[in-house]
């Protein structure tokens, strides 16, 4: 890599927790690991979510009743998967924690 500030910005992430989301919808959350020319990028201690489906949104619109239909809480499904490799073409967007928070 030619541009040491792009180098010095990975190394900086190394080891920290990120958030990928992906095109599919689904979010993955582990500790960046490393990356490769193009975009793909490992995680070690992975967990994938994805966001409900359409009947679960349906039941948590029936068992919410007639309370504010604007905002509905459904939870989203989890697993760990561990190492993951996510191709960098279907990353859309990259958030790192802030561990000062």
């Amino acid at each position: 890599m030619d541009n040491p500030q792009a180098v010095s910005y990975l190394e900086s992430l190394l080891n920290r927790t990120v958030r990928l989301h992906t095109s599919d919808t689904r979010l993955f959350v582990g500790l960046f690991k490393c990356t490769d020319n193009d975009r793909n990028i490992i995680l070690s201690n992975t967990y994938e979510y994805r966001f409900p489906t359409p009947v679960a949104l349906n039941e948590a619109i029936a068992q919410q009743g007639s309370e504010n239909q604007e905002v509905v809480k459904a939870n989203m499904t989890s697993r760990f998967i561990g190492l993951v490799v996510v191709p960098g073409q279907h990353i859309t967007k990259i958030e790192v924690d802030d561990p000062s928070k």
